[in-house]
């Protein structure tokens, strides 16, 4: 009875294992199955090399970086000095990232050294056998999309709450810089937009490409913009924000020498200050409150008559913008502009500060016509030039069916 007892033992023990190994045995053939996941990159098979990322650190050196992956000091000269026109190393910047293609061997030599100058465009730096170095550019598409939102505070923070990129308020602020106070906006302002973003490999957002049309609504005043150039140009008419009526949105003067600031100080000739017991004081400028350092703005074209620094003023720029208008920029914490430059308008000129007679960061604006200082806000301001007429015809076949579409839009 024992023997037959541990005959039957054997068998169910004997039949297990066979079990257990058939069972192994397909695991082994799934597993064999699978076939392993392919990485490219750059246009390069990542399996095929040893890969390393990093970013450029301080004190960081392209010779530095090759030569500790094995790269011959040879092969980094010719980089450096042939091949300087495609990529100058000199010019890499902290912060930026790279990436080693490094030998699958013991010796680790990096072979490949690839090098992301924005989150687009890259240099190559090929050295296995003869060097090669060349520039490309990962694959970009461009996505239409729709955007819309209802003024509560600011501009920024509507954005924010929306869920759009910051860089489109700036957009709409530079549409609509000659025509909408944006340090003095209302609630219930508000805005439409079409636009497109780009996407790097078709998934990696890369922001804001182009603004193609935009509604924003300011005190009631509603206010298109198209972005408009003809495809047959004969009059050197370069791309431009237009409104439903081909006008241009560009004024000759920007409404302010700082972006998304506010006025804390008005243009005031009977204005009365306590400090001084209540003696008129006339204020000939208009101040704009904003953090030391926020870039000053020209407001128009023109040539830098005076960049000085001088009493109450501080250090100040001064431009003549033609035989009519001046303007002046003073309390800067330094300045960017010499005498005898021409500067375009929306050229950064200085940075605000607090030198001169001031009791806070902000630039005073004074704003000259005929030669006498105005309120710049009070004076009917020259635009540029309309559409040329011969391109209506065109403008409104492109215009109509994107006013359309904004009108579209719902909040």
């Amino acid at each position: 009875m024992k023997n037959v007892l541990l005959l039957s033992l054997a068998i169910i023990f004997f039949a297990s294992c066979e079990e257990v190994n058939e069972d192994s045995e397909e695991l082994i053939d799934l597993v064999e199955d699978v076939a392993p996941v392919i990485v490219e990159e750059y246009g390069f098979t990542f399996n095929e090399f040893n890969v390393i990322r990093d970013t450029v650190r301080s004190g960081s050196t392209f010779g530095g970086i090759l030569n500790e992956n094995g790269v011959s000091q040879a092969k980094i000269f010719e980089v450096a000095t042939t091949f300087k026109d495609s990529f100058d190393v000199r010019r890499m910047n902290v912060g930026k990232p790279y990436v080693l293609l490094n030998s699958k061997d013991s010796l680790n030599t990096t072979q490949v050294f690839i090098y992301e100058k924005n989150k687009v465009d890259y240099a190559v730096v090929d050295l296995r056998d003869s060097v090669a170095v060349f520039n490309k550019r990962k694959p970009v598409t461009f996505v239409e999309k729709e955007a819309s939102g209802i003024i509560t505070s600011s501009l920024s923070e509507t954005m924010a709450d929306n869920n759009l990129s910051p860089y489109m308020a700036d957009r709409l602020a530079n549409i609509y810089a000659w025509t909408v106070n944006f340090f003095h906006l209302q609630a219930g302002d508000n805005f439409k937009v079409i636009y497109t973003e780009k996407f790097i490999n078709d998934t990696i957002p890369a922001g804001v490409d182009e603004i193609k049309a935009a509604y924003f609504e300011h005190r009631g005043r509603a206010l298109y913009a198209f972005n408009f150039a003809p495809e047959n140009d004969s009059t050197n008419t370069v791309a431009d924000f237009y409104d439903e009526k081909a006008q241009n949105l560009r004024r000759a003067f920007l409404k302010s020498p700082v972006k998304f600031s506010r006025i804390s100080s008005r243009y005031n000739l009977k204005r009365r200050i306590a400090y001084y017991g209540y003696k008129l004081r006339p204020h000939k400028g208009t101040d704009f409150a904003a953090r030391v350092g926020t870039p000053i703005l020209a407001t128009a074209d023109g040539i830098v008559t005076k960049s000085e620094r001088r009493g109450g003023n501080g250090n100040y720029v001064k431009i003549k913008h033609n035989g009519t208008y001046e303007t002046q920029y003073l309390h800067m914490k330094s300045r960017k502009s010499k005498v005898g430059e021409f500067v375009r308008q929306g050229e950064v000129i200085g940075y605000v500060g607090m030198t001169g007679n001031t009791g806070g960061p902000h630039v005073c604006y004074r704003f000259w016509k005929n030669g006498k200082q105005v309120d710049p806000f009070k004076q009917d301001l020259p635009a540029s030039k309309p559409l040329d007429e011969s391109y209506h015809e065109e403008f409104d076949v492109f215009m109509l069916p994107l006013k359309d579409q904004l009108d579209c839009i719902t909040y």
